[in-house]
């Protein structure tokens, strides 16, 4: 049976999409090192996430925009790009594993596993191409916007990253719904 693992990355930051990937490993061929990718080092996960793109039978990773994240809700957006991830994997699974306990709209049959990512092979690699992806887009946010230190808390609300929107205001990356920025916003402490 085809089995898909399914993941995201970037629930919680302040800034930045949401990613999601999926990943359909090749049967009988197996990615020594998967697990889930917070319990990884950044070079253990880089490392792999070039195995997996080179090894796995198909591989997805799509992602919600800000935007979308503003207005659907994060829970719907992580959804929405789970859903993307897996339509546009290139071979159609035949089952479905996803880390959580919440699933997408679906028309293949899926099951939601919490702690998925520590337990399913398919879902710890779609766990690392998902924060790998996003790491790098805070990477390429750090050049975009150099008084943020976008390398170091990857969009997350850290006490560095509140004070430099204190200090500097939102950008179009930061998420308007998410607290504190939408409080900053609606008391007119942040431009």
């Amino acid at each position: 049976m085809l089995i898909a693992g399914v993941d995201e990355a970037g629930r919680g930051p302040l800034a930045g999409p949401v990613v999601a990937a999926a990943v359909i490993l090749t049967p009988h061929t197996p990615i020594l090192g998967l697990a889930d990718s917070k319990k990884l080092t950044a070079r253990q996960r880089n490392t792999l996430f070039a195995l997996i793109q080179q090894h796995a039978l198909s591989w997805c990773i799509a992602e919600a925009s800000v935007q979308e994240i503003d207005t659907l809700n994060i829970l719907q957006a992580s959804l929405l790009a789970m859903q993307r991830a897996i339509y546009g994997l290139s071979v159609v699974p035949e089952h479905i594993l996803i880390d959580g306990n919440q699933l997408p709209v679906l028309s293949i049959s899926a099951e939601a596993i919490v702690k998925g990512d520590s337990k399913i092979a398919e879902i710890s690699a779609a766990s690392i191409l998902a924060k790998v992806s996003r790491d790098n887009m805070m990477v390429a946010y750090q050049r975009d916007y150099p008084e943020f230190s976008f390398l170091q808390h990857k969009g997350y609300g850290t006490a560095k990253h509140l004070d430099e929107i204190k200090r500097f205001g939102y950008r179009d990356i930061h998420r308007k719904s998410f607290n504190p920025i939408k409080t900053m916003l609606a008391q007119g402490h942040c431009t």
